[in-house]
């Protein structure tokens, strides 16, 4: 009896126990027998000395507890007798019959109580995620309560309570629960094998032909529809509890937005405090192009999103910052470089480029195009040419109501093939930069898979598991699940796939996704409605071939959320330390080899040489007009000299005629001027500048200037030069200022003339020099050199000297000789020499001859421009004289002025106008190659600059990897 009470509870005393199967059960004090209660107010109060009887069944037990044990005797007599029997056997009976109700409504509540309890067990159960592969998460106080649940001590007694119930035919409702209890033994005793799930073993049993086994097929049809009944009633559960989630999911997610924006209303009263994914995401950023040799790798973590083309990773990323912000093409490829993008929560769902201070509103559908256009060209920016992808990351930020916060990277999609129009090495390059990603060890890997094909096509998977064997931070995701259900004959290679029984790879936790239609055009509402409505009808779910936890990209992205700050909190430590290490490595180095320098980097090298640079062309500027024009002058004749006196003066002096020079000489000037002239004083006045330029910029490399400017500089120079062009129209009114110089044959006074003369001289001295080598060069070495040298005559050079003898005899009887030869003399030379025994060829005499006369005509020259010194007098007065008439000396005259002016022309140009366009154009070369990193890296090179550049970036890593440590603790 005692036994039997200790299963009862009082209502009245609020109070509960258990019998000794485990169920705990409450009825009401007034439906039990008065025996009962005192029996469990008895139990209650040895149970618990200190509580004080407080009901009348309490006092009634307290009472009845000093009655003897069984019945008092009989008194003596005969009717007495009878009476005490009759007496007895009614109490006898009344005391059976209320022990019965007692055990009836004891087994009754037991096995109703069991079979709720173990029902709502098992629909709670599969409610909850699968996390074994997240006991990270998980506290171990839950695990502890689920072993204390003995299914096994559970199974053993329902036999008996069904047998109980079986002996009990009269009560009513009673075979209900005998077949609810051989139904729940059915199942509990098919769990027992591990593994299995009693769904699975209710619905898997073998079929006999037997009549036993009719029987027994016919109660497994009956089992089938029964697990059919709770599967149904398990996902209108789940579908109940799914949508009280997103509603209450939805009020918080309005809530945190009103308080998000009420603490935007404050930022410019108080400096702007970061978010902690932002501060984690300046650190990335910083971290993708350093590259120290100190061996101080980039080992935190990112979630680095991997899978074959087209396989759905964008669309995945998508989900996960809820707006369609990447381009998207029709089987091409369209992810061509690394995307970072920053997940963050906000007041506005917006979108903000790294380097861009603009906000894409991702509510408005023009400003999501705009997002995927710059995207889509940031890529074929980054492209360099000749290839299709490239290794240069672009990071974008995103920040919404509700969005998980953590950082991925979108890499290009694994290919098989290169097609037409990709670079050769496309697939190798893609290859490079996806195990680049994955071989950080605290990478979190997301492998896309794609449902919708077949599982032996997949590349991606076999690329993870060479990077991750072990799966330890794998997260699999199978996309397109809606065709892979609809188009595969079997559905259990869905679950052989998210059961990670069909790839070799590992991973950390399985999931499949839906990511919409296909449709281009889709919001991301629609695609969470038909993923979800999917999921809700899917026999996939129904079925128990997927878990509940393991569908939907919201909880991917919780899962994959937890994941990426279990990562985060357990390695930004390790590599705080270990760039407080290279630190200290880097400033040691730095002391000891460049003790008196301070640590600039190569942006602060580049503005110090560009500050010089600019110094050095503002020097120009203070170059004197007298300096200009005469190296303009010097440079100009020297360009032009050679012109003058073999176009010009030569075939001119050599007509022996003063109306025919003058008339040749007017001729060739005006041809000379109207093409040639302009274009080569033009030419001559930017050479001249530049060598200006490069002369400052040389004096000022002595004063104790950097070495390690000299190839930047040396850059600006060329790059600036390059870029300059002259005046277009300086050109014309140059050709009309020549051209009005050398119409003037007017010497006005004797220092002119003077002048003039001494120009002549100078010019025609240097010629005469000038032959002189030649014939020496042709004839070899004389006697002198001979015998003083060592030195021979080759066989050619002893034909043109004996050829040399014969024509200076020619000219010494003919001094007056034209500067051709006529073919009569050539043979006569010829047989001259013939006679020698030398053999000559007619062109070598004429050769000779041409360098010959040209010295003979110079020297005549020479001494007739010593006559026309004293015949200024002569010109002035226009006299004539055939030894004083000095045309040749006008001639040089005009050439002089024309040189003189042309100078002072270029010089008020260059002053005015070229000297301010070229420092314009040195401004803008230092500009573009400030904005171009790589040039930079190019041009100001060497240990001294690096060290320098890695020293700021480590300090700058570690003090933003302190600063993001402090606040991840705050959080905590």
């Amino acid at each position: 009896m005692l036994r039997v009470g200790r299963a009862v509870a009082c209502m009245a005393c609020k109070n509960m126990v258990s019998n000794n199967m485990g169920v705990r059960f409450r009825m009401p004090l007034q439906k039990l027998h008065p025996l009962s209660r005192a029996v469990h107010h008895r139990y209650n109060a040895s149970a618990n000395p200190q509580r004080p009887p407080h009901c009348s069944a309490a006092r009634h037990f307290t009472s009845m507890s000093r009655l003897p044990m069984r019945p008092p005797k009989p008194p003596p007599g005969g009717h007495g007798g009878w009476r005490y029997q009759q007496h007895r056997n009614f109490w006898m009976l009344r005391l059976a019959s209320r022990l019965l109700k007692l055990r009836y409504i004891v087994l009754g509540s037991a096995v109703g109580g069991g079979y709720t309890a173990k029902k709502t067990y098992e629909e709670w159960k599969d409610m909850l995620p699968d996390m074994s592969a997240y006991n990270w998460v998980i506290p171990d106080f839950v695990w502890e309560l689920s072993d204390q649940i003995d299914l096994d001590k559970l199974t053993k007694i329902l036999p008996e309570l069904e047998e109980i119930a079986k002996l009990l035919p009269e009560l009513p409702d009673f075979d209900k629960i005998g077949e609810n209890f051989t139904f729940l033994k059915s199942i509990l005793s098919t769990a027992e094998a591990p593994g299995d799930t009693p769904v699975k073993a209710a619905t898997e049993a073998p079929v006999t032909a037997t009549p036993e086994a009719s029987d027994k097929q016919f109660k497994k049809s009956s089992d089938k529809e029964k697990v059919d009944q709770l599967q149904e009633e398990l996902l209108r559960t789940q579908m109940k509890y799914q949508r009280m989630l997103e509603r209450l999911e939805k009020e918080n997610k309005d809530l945190r937005k009103v308080v998000l924006q009420k603490d935007e209303k404050g930022i410019h009263q108080r400096k702007i405090k970061k978010s902690l994914i932002d501060m984690y995401s300046e650190v990335l950023d910083i971290l993708s192009d350093f590259d120290s040799n100190y061996n101080t790798q980039d080992h935190l973590p990112r979630v680095v999103v991997v899978g074959d083309q087209s396989a759905g990773k964008t669309s995945v990323l998508e989900m996960i910052a809820q707006a369609r912000i990447f381009p998207r093409g029709s089987g091409e490829m369209m992810t061509r470089s690394p995307v970072k993008v920053t997940l963050s929560e906000g007041p506005h769902h917006v979108a903000m480029f790294k380097d861009s201070s603009r906000e894409f509103d991702l509510g408005k559908e023009e400003d999501l195009a705009a997002l995927r256009h710059e995207i889509e060209l940031r890529m074929r920016k980054s492209v360099k040419e000749g290839q299709t992808v490239s290794p240069e990351t672009i990071s974008l930020s995103v920040k919404g109501p509700g969005i998980q916060r953590m950082v991925l990277v979108d890499l290009p999609g694994v290919i098989s093939t290169v097609t037409a129009g990709m670079a050769a090495d496309t697939k190798e390059t893609i290859f490079s930069i996806s195990k680049n990603y994955m071989q950080n060890p605290n990478a979190i890997i997301l492998c896309i898979q794609d449902g919708s094909v077949d599982a032996e096509r997949s590349i991606v998977t076999d690329l993870v598991s060479q990077m991750d064997p072990q799966g330890k931070r794998t997260i699999f995701v199978l996309t397109k699940v809606d065709l892979a259900e609809k188009n595969l004959a079997s559905p259990n290679r869905i679950q052989q796939i998210v059961e990670g029984k069909l790839f070799p790879m590992k991973a950390l936790g399985y999931f499949a996704v839906v990511t919409g239609k296909g449709s281009a055009g889709e919001s991301i509402d629609s695609i969470k409605d038909y993923e979800e409505d999917f999921f809700q009808n899917s026999r996939l779910l129904r079925d128990g071939m997927l878990k509940a936890h393991q569908v939907t990209t919201k909880n991917l992205s919780l899962a994959v959320s937890d994941c990426f700050w279990k990562m985060v909190r357990e390695s930004v430590e390790q590599q705080a330390d270990a760039f407080k290490a290279s630190r200290f490595n880097l400033e040691t180095e730095w002391k000891n080899n460049y003790p008196r320098l301070r640590e600039l980097d190569r942006n602060e090298l580049f503005e110090k040489a560009k500050n010089e640079i600019l110094d050095e062309v503002i020097s120009l500027s203070q170059v004197t007009p007298k300096h200009w024009e005469a190296i303009l002058q010097k440079k100009l004749w020297e360009r032009v000299s050679t012109h003058v006196i073999e176009n010009i003066y030569l075939p001119a002096a050599q007509t022996m005629n003063s109306g025919t020079f003058n008339t040749t000489v007017d001729i060739k000037l005006k041809q000379w001027t109207d093409k040639q002239l302009p274009h080569k004083a033009l030419e001559v006045a930017w050479e001249t500048l530049q060598e200006e330029f490069a002369r400052f910029m040389a004096e000022y490399k002595g004063k104790d200037q950097d070495d390690i400017f000299d190839k930047l500089k040396e850059a600006v120079k060329d790059e600036s030069i390059k870029r300059h062009k002259w005046n277009e129209r300086a050109m014309d009114s140059l050709r009309v200022i020549q051209h009005n110089a050398l119409e003037d044959r007017s010497i006005t006074d004797k220092p002119q003339w003077d002048a003039a003369i001494q120009f002549m001289e100078e010019t025609l001295q240097a010629r005469l020099k000038d032959t002189d080598s030649v014939i020496n060069d042709m004839v070899g070495p004389d006697w002198k050199q001979r015998w003083m040298s060592w030195k021979n005559r080759s066989p050619e050079q002893h034909t043109r000297n004996e050829t040399r003898n014969e024509l200076e005899r020619l000219l010494k009887l003919h001094e007056d000789h034209t500067a051709y030869l006529a073919n009569d003399e050539v043979t006569t030379v010829r047989k001259n020499l013939e006679g020698r025994g030398v053999e000559v060829d007619p062109a070598l005499i004429k050769d000779t001859w041409h360098q010959l006369y040209r010295r003979h005509f110079l020297q005549k020259a020479l001494q007739h421009c010593n006559l026309c010194r004293r015949g200024f007098y002569y010109y002035q007065r226009h006299f004539v004289d055939s030894e004083l008439e000095c045309n040749d000396v006008v001639l040089f005259w005009r050439i002089q002025r024309m040189l003189l002016i042309t100078a002072n022309t270029l010089r008020q140009q260059l002053t005015n106008t070229e000297v301010r366009r070229l420092e314009k154009n040195v401004k803008e070369v230092l500009e573009d190659f400030g904005e171009d990193n790589e040039k930079k890296v190019h041009l100001i090179t060497g240990r001294r600059v690096q060290l320098a550049e890695d020293l700021k970036k480590v300090r700058e890593i570690q003090e933003k990897l302190e600063a993001f440590i402090e606040a991840l603790h705050k959080e905590k």
